[in-house]
């Protein structure tokens, strides 16, 4: 049976969270048969693939650089004409896939986003990510910004592969992407369609540091000499 929707998975060095996440992704409203889980690791050096194995559908080291093309090789490798995008260290509710779904099947609709939760639900965290879903509702009513996070995101697989898939640079790819996707079609903002976040890394390395870093690379178009995207450790 060919699944009606492919959900893609980046990774590195994520064994500390990888099966929260893909527990929560066997755990949906939509039967099991109906979406495959596709994992894409960046050549983990801990038990990553080996703790994912058993819930996936398809495990395998990417052959393209960074998270986009972490995201990409995934892409490739679906069998559906949909596909969703999370990260490793996310938690997805348990409507998550059936919301992704159910967007892309609206008449003219070609990529749908939503918001995104902390998993560590400090008052500080949900300040943080309160503001950026209100920016990101905010730019999407006027059109100036589509907040399109590789966490939660979902697309059709043919507009995708049209407008040239993800840029594979250091930050920003997945907000990038939908300069391209709004001209194969209609965008849609879901503020139901939501994702539980991990902070972790803006605790380690300070939310507003983080920011500013991810900030700086995104103007210098991607990438950047000065800093390492301290999110994700791609190669």
């Amino acid at each position: 049976m060919t699944p009606s929707i492919s959900v893609v998975v980046p990774s590195y060095n994520e064994e500390a969270g990888i099966e929260r996440c893909l527990a929560s992704l066997a755990d949906q409203t939509v039967p099991r048969s109906e979406y495959e889980v596709i994992v894409v690791d960046g050549g983990s050096t801990d038990r990553t693939r080996e703790l994912a194995a058993p819930y996936a559908d398809t495990v395998f080291v990417q052959s393209s650089p960074k998270v986009g093309g972490a995201r990409n090789d995934g892409v490739l490798a679906a069998r559906a004409p949909l596909v969703a995008t999370t990260d490793a260290d996310c938690v997805l509710p348990r409507d998550w896939v059936e919301r992704a779904r159910d967007g892309l099947l609206r008449e003219g609709v070609v990529l749908v986003y939503g918001t995104v939760e902390p998993i560590e639900a400090t008052l500080k965290n949900r300040l943080s990510l309160g503001l950026a879903n209100r920016a990101s509702a905010l730019g999407y009513r006027t059109g100036r910004l589509y907040y399109t996070l590789g966490c939660n995101t979902a697309f059709r697989r043919d507009a995708f592969l049209r407008a040239g898939m993800y840029r594979t640079i250091d930050a920003g790819d997945d907000l990038e992407i939908a300069r391209r996707m709004v001209r194969e079609g209609r965008i849609l903002f879901d503020p139901e369609l939501r994702v539980g976040f991990s902070m972790r890394r803006y605790e380690q390395f300070g939310t507003l540091r983080s920011l500013y870093q991810w900030l700086y690379i995104v103007r210098k178009g991607g990438e950047s000499q000065k800093y390492t995207y301290s999110r994700r450790e791609y190669r």
